[in-house]
């Protein structure tokens, strides 16, 4: 009989999986303010995407068995620039919303940041969504 290799004991074994993308930062259309309005600003959106239990190693070594996070990074992107919106609530509700729709996402926590909406601090906002 031919002894087990590590992977053929990972298997049957699972663990709970948390998608994480911090740091994205890109120009949003975001605010109420005059100058706000006129022009895009710099934020930052940090996103977690709680995968549940997930095998400790996947089926195979394939893209397509498993939550692409390019995939997530663009959707972060469009929602984010799809058109102007007046508050941060506004935005982080529709992100979380549009993230919770992917397929084997049981959770989302989603944090959006204005970097330079004054000079001596950043703004942000959390929200969570789902189970975890």
């Amino acid at each position: 009989m031919t002894p087990a290799s590590p992977s053929d004991a990972l298997a049957h074994r699972t663990g709970g999986q948390v998608l994480s993308l911090t740091g994205l930062r890109f120009q949003a259309s975001l605010g109420i303010l005059a100058h706000e309005k006129k022009a895009p600003q710099p934020i930052q959106v940090d996103a977690e995407l709680s995968l549940g239990e997930q095998p400790l190693v996947p089926q195979d070594d394939d893209i397509k068995h498993v939550l692409d996070y390019r995939k997530v990074r663009q959707i972060i992107i469009d929602e984010c620039t799809a058109e102007h919106v007046n508050l941060l609530e506004s935005l982080i509700g529709k992100l979380c919303a549009r993230l919770m729709q992917l397929p084997g996402v049981h959770g989302v926590r989603v944090k959006i940041v204005k970097l330079e909406i004054f000079d001596d601090c950043e703004v942000a906002i959390r929200m969570e969504a789902g189970r975890w």
